[in-house]
């Protein structure tokens, strides 16, 4: 394990097992969960659901299986029936660490999961690579945690080079990442796409026909970053409201796509708002887009892939703390790309595929500065573009560079 790169998850996972009796760890497959598992659990037991003797153990005697702890079981969504017997066996005696579950699925988003393991787990999220991750920067160098202090300064943004569009390519699976050239990374993301839908997809649930459902899928890859319609989609991909509705959620549950919900003040506000849709990978998105390496930038929806690839370290920001929240904003012609939240504060990001930032790229960000104001206080927006500048713009809004979000390799 000597070329082993360090995820950003890793000291939190670490903290959550000296804390609770179970932690869940979900993501989808290949992002690296198994391997997080065995660093941080050296000298515990160690079983997989995907050997077919221990998913029949788990089916036919779940008890036996949970008879020595500490344990950690992987791919636990194969068998959701051995979540009843994880808690009785945790409410015999609760012990910090004794269960280390990882799945891939949303075990959060599994009704029978989450109410088996209500108040006896944390779930925490692994995505794949961000790109700050990928080539070893701590999350501190990326420069959001800096975004919410009260008293803000160009000087906190981190300096750096930007270089979006390799990783839109690429996207985030260590597999992918590693891929000795284009075409090996071509035929690694039409492997994955081949075994979620063949195997991962039919664990989850039962789904009349592959071919309807990757051609939803490639629909959704040619409009990533946009609000989703799903009559429009259901009509573009010629499949009924209800199947369409139901492959969608079978995509969150599968931890491939987010929807992120409009930021309102109300909460039933927001969920009654269109939803933006997004893969949780850039290079599995790009590849059902069928989009070429090298000439993503001279598109004319370079714009949503930028947002594409700004998302895949948004995601993993998020996932270190359970306070954190990534949204968007639209009322009426107006819209931020992302609204950042965390402990009740908002930051405001907008993300432009352009090197230098000019007043009409603040229309979104100064309407929703003037909509969540308080007591005379406007939230921080940040125009996050491609290059160098850090500059304030008054009123609490600033251009910023995107190298310390998407770096050079």
């Amino acid at each position: 394990m000597d070329n082993i790169r360090p995820r950003w998850l890793q000291p939190l996972l670490a903290r959550a097992l000296r804390a609770l009796p179970v932690v869940v760890v979900t993501g989808a497959r290949q992002t690296g969960k198994t391997t997080l598992a065995h660093i941080l659990t050296s000298g515990r037991r160690y079983l997989s659901l995907d050997d077919l003797g221990v998913l029949g153990q788990a089916e036919r005697d779940p008890a036996s299986l949970l008879a020595e702890l500490p344990l950690t079981l992987d791919e636990v969504q194969r068998a959701p029936e051995l979540l009843l017997a994880i808690k009785r066996r945790v409410d015999a005696g609760r012990k910090p660490g004794s269960l280390l579950l990882t799945g891939s699925a949303n075990l959060a988003l599994m009704h029978r999961v989450s109410e088996s393991l209500a108040g006896r787990a944390i779930y925490l999220d692994l995505p794949p690579f961000c790109p700050a991750e990928w080539v070893g920067r701590p999350v501190a160098a990326i420069g959001l945690d800096s975004l919410f202090v009260a008293k803000y300064s160009s000087d906190d943004w981190p300096a750096g080079n930007c270089d979006w569009e390799p990783w839109v390519s690429s996207g985030g699976f260590p597999d992918a990442l590693q891929a000795p050239d284009v075409a090996a990374r071509s035929l690694w993301f039409a492997g994955y796409v081949q075994t979620y839908l063949e195997r991962d997809l039919r664990q989850l649930s039962n789904v009349g026909s592959l071919v309807d459902f990757q051609r939803l899928m490639r629909l959704l890859a040619a409009q990533t970053a946009r609000t989703l319609n799903q009559s429009n989609l259901a009509r573009d991909a010629g499949l009924p409201q209800p199947t369409t509705h139901r492959y969608l959620n079978l995509l969150e549950t599968g931890c491939q796509i987010a929807r992120l919900q409009n930021y309102q003040r109300s909460a039933g506000k927001s969920a009654a708002k269109a939803r933006k849709f997004l893969w949780r990978d850039a290079g599995l998105a790009a590849w059902l887009a069928g989009l070429q390496p090298g000439a993503v930038a001279g598109r004319s929806d370079a714009g949503f892939w930028l947002e594409q690839a700004v998302f895949q370290t948004l995601q993993s920001w998020a996932s270190l703390d359970s306070g954190r929240r990534v949204h968007y904003w639209r009322e009426g012609d107006f819209e931020v790309d992302f609204v950042l939240e965390q402990a009740g504060e908002l930051v405001g990001i907008e993300v432009k595929a352009a090197r230098k930032v000019t007043e009409s790229d603040l229309r979104g960000a100064r309407a929703f500065q003037a909509a969540f104001a308080r007591k005379g206080a406007v939230p921080r927006v940040a125009v996050l573009h491609t290059g160098n500048e850090a500059r304030f713009l008054g009123d609490n809004a600033w251009s910023l560079g995107l190298g310390p979000l998407l770096p050079k390799k």
